[in-house]
């Protein structure tokens, strides 16, 4: 198979490759995702088999406006519009009950189903022009680190899909926070692009899930993609250094071996020579560290790493999905550095 690169004049070339039951490479503002009509079993099939992606691991639907819900979801509650009128178009998935029309194939035979409307305006173009929602995982084989262009998606996916529409760099760079509606209290089931605050500021308390901060328990079934299975991981393994970020680096400086890779804040980039190092961004600033974070573990598979440290950032706002995401990485492999460590 020939995988095409399309642009944002041939949209309605990309809404045909999904109506007729195709593979598409889309753009949107947290990841660049592999889709296919959502309402086609035999077309969601086939990205399992792209990306080597477990059965078990549930896929979103993207819709273009929140009024495609009544269509794809029953039992909606209030605070589902409530969200939606806030953060959509946006970087957040709300699990909702399922309507029959949806496939068990997307859902991994749950009874609900994740939905989001995107911001990025070529992707919602594409889905309305299609008529269809689109599933869509990340467009990366399973386990590696996401896609934030289309360039790094053609890396994993050239030759599996028909095209990529490409709609330039992702504007987040992790994927959208899902929130569980369907018990008694809103549950965080993944951190994104809307932080736990935002989503308190409107829904009042969120439980956060487990399997934000640890391995999901053999056994347990996931309600949402990124629950249970390592994710986002480089060739070499990742260990995880959390704590303030000075004791971090120091930490880091005191272990890492010649040639290890480091993935660090900018403000200690000059504390480990001899080693692969990339740059998260400053310290102060999560939002730059989750447009850098996939794009950086990606860059050390093309090194002769064979390790690599990685600071962690606090868990406040958007800190949390990207200590998520580096925590994932690693197989929750993580050291504290605490006073007096080095």
């Amino acid at each position: 198979m020939d995988t095409i690169r399309l642009d944002e004049s041939q949209i309605a070339q990309a809404a045909a490759i999904l109506r007729a039951g195709g593979l598409l490479g889309i753009p949107t503002e947290t990841v660049y995702g592999l889709g296919a009509s959502g309402l086609d079993s035999e077309a969601v099939g086939r990205i399992f088999q792209a990306k080597g992606r477990p059965q078990d691991n549930p896929l979103i639907l993207h819709i273009p406006s929140a009024d495609w819900l009544e269509k794809y979801c029953k039992g909606i509650p209030p605070a589902a519009y409530a969200l939606a009128e806030r953060f959509w178009p946006g970087p957040l998935t709300m699990v909702l009950r399922r309507a029959e029309m949806v496939p068990d194939v997307v859902t991994a035979g749950l009874d609900t189903v994740g939905m989001r409307c995107p911001a990025h305006s070529l992707c919602r173009a594409v889905i309305a022009a299609a008529g269809v929602p689109v599933a869509a995982p990340s467009g990366n084989t399973s386990g590696r680190p996401s896609p934030t262009t289309a360039e790094e998606m053609l890396q994993d996916m050239d030759g599996k899909i028909d095209a990529i529409l490409d709609g330039g760099p992702c504007a987040v760079g992790v994927e959208s926070t899902i929130v569980d509606l369907t018990g008694e209290t809103p549950r965080l089931l993944r951190p994104g692009g809307i932080t736990l605050e935002q989503l308190e500021s409107v829904l009042g308390h969120v439980t956060v899930d487990a399997a934000v901060t640890e391995q999901l328990k053999e056994g347990e079934r996931p309600r949402a993609p990124g629950m249970k299975y390592r994710h986002y991981a480089p060739k070499a393994p990742v260990t995880v250094v959390t704590g303030e970020p000075a004791q971090s680096a120091a930490y880091i400086a005191a272990h890492a071996c010649a040639g290890d890779g480091v993935l660090c804040f900018d403000e200690y980039a000059h504390l480990f020579p001899g080693c692969t190092v990339e740059r998260l961004g400053s310290a102060e600033r999560p939002e730059e560290q989750a447009r850098h974070v996939f794009g950086a573990l990606r860059r050390f598979d093309g090194t002769a790493v064979s390790a690599i440290w990685a600071q962690c950032p606090h868990s406040e706002g958007m800190g949390l999905a990207v200590a998520n995401r580096l925590n994932k990485a690693a197989g929750f492999h993580i050291i504290y550095a605490g006073e007096g460590e080095a």
